[in-house]
């Protein structure tokens, strides 16, 4: 099944800055879910972020920040009931996931975006936990439960479907 950009919506997970000097490997996942939001604005996917517990633990990157159409503040780990489901798009089935930390939020919240019924694709170089070993038990378990892991190469390629999208070549700028 491929991801379609008409379908999908990007939401990244905790990228907050406070937390990212503990994930391991972590300005790479900035970078990443960088990369992914500004694929996103160019194809025109909607952003939506999410902050644990923003008061104490601050808010996400400013360049995450800057490129989020909305942001759900949460205190469980899985974003769902707090008002994740209400704030995305409808019509849009394709949740497109990457962010913090891996094996926590980010996994019970692409678990119960399943269970509501979506699909969720898992951007697997755009995730991250503070110890590699927790992050990749958590890709694992997200393909057993029906999650495609992906790469952001993979997802904008997709969304794009051929080379003679309007947007191919400045797609092609930020991946290189």
């Amino acid at each position: 099944m491929l991801m379609k950009a008409e379908q999908s919506t990007l939401l990244l997970v905790d990228v907050q800055a406070r937390l990212m000097p503990a994930i391991s490997q972590g300005m790479e996942v900035v970078d990443r879910c960088t990369l992914l939001a500004t694929i996103a604005g160019l194809l025109e996917v909607p952003v939506i972020a999410t902050e644990q517990v923003p008061d104490k633990l601050g808010p996400n990157v400013e360049s995450v920040r800057e490129l989020c159409h909305h942001t759900v503040s949460k205190y469980h780990f899985d974003a769902c009931p707090d008002g994740l489901i209400d704030a995305l798009p409808e019509g849009r089935q394709h949740i497109v996931i990457g962010g913090c930390e891996t094996h926590v939020c980010m996994l019970q919240t692409a678990l119960s975006l399943l269970d509501a019924g979506y699909k969720v694709w898992v951007v697997a170089d755009a995730t991250g936990s503070r110890n590699d070993f927790d992050r990749d038990v958590a890709l694992d378990r997200l393909h057993q439960s029906g999650a495609r892991i992906v790469t952001t190469e993979m997802v904008a390629f997709e969304w794009m479907v051929d080379c003679r999208h309007p947007r191919f070549r400045d797609v092609q700028a930020l991946i290189k």
